[in-house]
């Protein structure tokens, strides 16, 4: 697919079917968020990988009982890694390095989702405490990002954007 229609076709998408995603897809998604730029090439973040029901079910709990987390195949679960940025870029590093990183690594793995033929859609309300108990996630890492992954079992509209007039804002030097 085409990058252009891979950006068209990404939407945010809380209804999957009850299909297994294929594990050369699932690879493909992991290498490509792997490919994502991050500062210093530090690659600061770890993602979770679940297929565990039982799991993606207390997961859903703590993130307000957003049900595509426990329908979805899967669910990558991305967490920044603050200490390994904050050794090179101080407390900026520590503080937004390591989440940029694995929101970028996030958005690699939504978009070769698509390209895929997958859906998914971005989790950014959760309880963090509750998600690394869970998850027994190291205590140095914070999770920023679930993202449930699967077959879509839902069309949603198109929805509207912005014009680019009320985003852009052109600095004129001379």
């Amino acid at each position: 697919m085409k990058f252009g229609q891979v950006i068209k076709n990404r939407k945010s998408i809380r209804r999957f079917l009850a299909k297994e995603v294929e594990e050369e897809k699932l690879q493909k998604i992991l290498e490509i968020a792997n490919r994502a730029p991050s500062a210093g090439n530090l690659q600061a973040y770890k993602i979770y990988l679940l297929k565990d029901k039982n799991i993606q079910e207390e997961l859903t709990k703590v993130a307000g009982g957003q049900g595509s987390i426990a329908q979805a195949s899967v669910s990558l679960v991305f967490c920044a890694a603050p200490t390994i940025s904050l050794a090179r870029y101080g407390a900026r590093g520590e503080t937004l390095y390591a989440v940029q990183d694995a929101t970028i690594a996030c958005c690699f793995a939504w978009l070769a989702a698509v390209d895929q033929g997958l859906s998914a859609v971005w989790i950014g309300p959760f309880d963090e405490e509750k998600v690394k108990e869970i998850l027994n996630i190291e205590k140095d890492l914070r999770p920023v990002a679930i993202l449930p992954i699967g077959y879509s079992a839902e069309t949603p509209p198109e929805t509207p954007r912005k014009n680019l007039s009320d985003l852009i804002y052109k600095i004129q030097t001379g």
